[in-house]
C-alpha cells in the first residue's frame, strides 16, 4: 500500500454556530495532539491543532453575522495531525479540495458539506475519475417523470384512437370530432417532443 506524503487543502472553508464551535475544540481533542483557542478582536478565534515539538495548523475563525468561517488553504505531513483534521473536516461538514499526495500520484477529493463528491487520480499531467457522486433522489425523480410523460402519451394515443373509431362510426357532421382530435394531436405533439 502506498505511504501518503502528505495532505494538502485548497480553498476549505468550515461554518460553525456558537454552539459547534465549542463542540469543535472538544472534538479535537486527543492524546498525541495538542490545541490552544486563540481569541482575537471582534470576537474572531484562531484554534492552533499540533503535534509535540512538531507540526501544526492554525484554523482562523472570523465571526460572521453569528456563525464562525474558516477559509483556507494549508499542508500538513504529519500522519497524527492529518487524520484529526480530516475526522473535524467531515463531522464539521467542511467543504473544499483535499489533495492526498502519494510517491507518483495524487488522489483529489472534492468535499461537499462533508461528503465526498468526486475522487479523481492525478498522475503527472492525466487524470482519471476514480468515483462521482450520484444524487439518486433526483435520478429516480427524473426516470419517473420520464415514465409519467410516457404514460401520459399512451393515454392520449388511445384517446385520439378513440376519437377516430367514432370519427369512423359516424355519419354525420365531423366537426366536434374534428376539433377534438385537432386538440389532442397538437398536446400528443408537444408530449412527444
Amino acid at each position: 500500500m502506498a505511504q501518503r506524503l502528505a495532505t494538502e487543502y485548497i480553498k476549505a472553508s468550515l461554518q460553525l454556530s456558537k454552539a459547534q464551535m465549542s463542540q469543535f475544540v472538544h472534538y479535537a481533542e486527543d492524546p498525541q495532539i495538542h490545541h490552544r483557542v486563540k481569541i482575537l478582536d471582534n470576537g474572531n478565534q484562531e484554534i492552533v491543532l499540533g503535534v509535540k515539538n512538531g507540526e501544526e495548523v492554525h484554523l482562523p475563525f472570523d465571526l460572521r453575522e453569528g456563525s464562525y468561517v474558516c477559509e483556507l488553504s494549508f499542508r500538513l505531513v504529519n500522519p497524527q495531525l492529518t487524520n484529526i483534521v480530516r475526522k473535524l473536516f467531515v463531522a464539521f461538514k467542511g467543504n473544499g479540495v483535499v489533495n492526498r499526495i502519494y510517491h507518483g500520484f495524487t488522489m483529489r477529493y472534492h468535499y461537499e458539506q462533508g461528503s465526498v463528491r468526486q475522487i479523481v487520480e492525478c498522475t503527472g499531467e492525466h487524470e482519471k475519475m476514480i468515483y462521482q457522486h450520484k444524487n439518486t433522489a433526483i435520478d429516480m425523480k427524473s426516470e419517473w417523470q420520464s415514465v409519467s410523460v410516457e404514460t401520459d402519451i399512451e393515454l392520449v394515443r388511445s384517446i385520439v384512437d378513440r376519437l377516430l373509431d367514432q370519427r369512423l362510426a359516424s355519419e354525420g357532421p365531423y366537426d366536434q370530432i374534428d376539433q377534438e382530435l385537432k386538440v389532442q394531436s397538437s398536446q400528443l405533439f408537444r408530449m412527444e417532443a
